[in-house]
């Protein structure tokens, strides 16, 4: 017995959407889903009862900074990560790969693992699949990444060939590191933008038989069309009895699309990233609430919005001041806003899929967006 399982509820005809439900050992959650990212066990602004209250039925967290800080030690010694964090939903940990390689010349990549100077004090700290395993059995995570390196854009073939061939190896130790059987265990496709080495490397992981895959190494500084070619492609290839993640996307566009393209799970830190940057996300585009325009604005973000700043009334005139002042309140109100918008807007469309009206959702959700962003 697995201990994640994906049920399929139903497939578009016209596209490759789907509508399921992924089974974890703390609940189930339906899919399309939005992951809000919760890095250092904490979703930035939002307690764990405020996700639970928009909707969220799994967030992510970092196995890079939880290793850093506070240690793996110390959440075991907690009981693991859900009573750390006080959530009692789902929880995917990321294999800290990522992270990682983003450090450029502070790591330096072997067979072995990673080396690498911590961000924090640069003191020396090494990462391999094993540990990663280690790492994330402590946390006691639903869904556990293995550990891979996301292929840089641009990458020339040889490079991307050696890397994926590397990630195979990885993920074949990851396996059989990864002992825990509550927990299950994603493998992550790679190879850059070649299609030949996403084929390669998805044949073998499929027949790794893991209970999830995820696609990697996109939205990595790729025209957009590239992406979603490498990822209908890549996602051509997965199983259809196995929940698909798309790793790091985060915008309504991008979401949208990767429904379209077969993908069930998204996540990303860009809602909250944004909050805090004064921008409020919209069916028709963003919302920079430092503008001018919005000084004298009392309507709410978005009319209709159920999120808690939308329907108690704050205004765009108040949440502006709050961000010009400097208030944290007007941070939380947007990470709030933001936060509901995609978890609603991934509960929209998983009804037009359920619906038979994906095709016209997306079309008219993308004839709008855009229309109304300011600043």
């Amino acid at each position: 017995m697995t201990a994640i399982t994906y049920e399929l509820i139903k497939k578009d005809e016209k596209t490759g959407a789907r509508a399921g439900v992924i089974h974890t050992p703390h609940g189930s959650f339906p899919t399309p889903i939005f992951m809000p990212v919760g890095t250092q066990a904490s979703v930035k602004g939002v307690s764990p009862d405020e996700l639970r209250d928009l909707g969220a039925g799994i967030i992510l967290s970092n196995t890079y900074h939880l290793f850093l800080r506070p240690g793996m030690e110390l959440i075991k010694e907690a009981g693991g990560l859900h009573k750390f964090m006080h959530w009692d939903r789902a929880i995917l940990t990321d294999s800290g790969g990522f992270q990682v390689f983003s450090l450029g010349d502070l790591r330096k990549i072997s067979e072995e693992g990673v080396t690498f100077r911590s961000h924090i004090d640069g003191s020396k700290k090494f990462l391999s699949p094993e540990i990663s395993m280690q790492v994330q059995m402590c946390l006691g995570s639903d869904i556990v990444m293995a550990f891979d390196e996301c292929v840089p854009y641009p990458a020339d073939y040889e490079y991307a060939k050696a890397s994926t061939e590397r990630t195979l190896r990885w993920a074949e130790r990851c396996q059989k590191a990864m002992t825990a059987p509550n927990q299950g265990l994603f493998g992550i496709v790679q190879g850059g933008m070649y299609k030949d080495l996403r084929k390669w490397h998805a044949e073998k992981l499929v027949s790794m038989n893991f209970p999830g895959y995820a696609v990697g190494g996109l939205s990595v500084g790729e025209p957009p069309d590239l992406m979603y070619e490498m990822l209908e492609y890549s996602t051509s290839l997965l199983p259809e009895n196995k929940p698909r993640y798309l790793m790091g996307v985060g915008t309504p566009d991008h979401l949208v699309e990767g429904v379209k393209r077969g993908i069930d799970m998204f996540d990303c830190v860009y809602p909250t990233r944004v909050a805090r940057n004064g921008m409020a996300m919209t069916w028709t585009g963003r919302l920079v609430m430092k503008n001018a325009a919005l000084t004298h604005d009392h309507h709410v973000i978005e009319e209709g919005c159920g999120c808690y700043a939308c329907r108690n009334g704050y205004t765009r005139a108040y949440i502006r001041h709050l961000v010009r002042a400097g208030e944290i309140f007007g941070l939380r109100l947007l990470s709030l806003h933001n936060l509901w918008f995609l978890e609603e807007f991934v509960r929209r469309m998983r009804q037009a899929i359920l619906d038979g009206q994906f095709s016209e959702f997306r079309r008219a959700f993308l004839a709008d967006y855009h229309t109304g962003s300011q600043g």
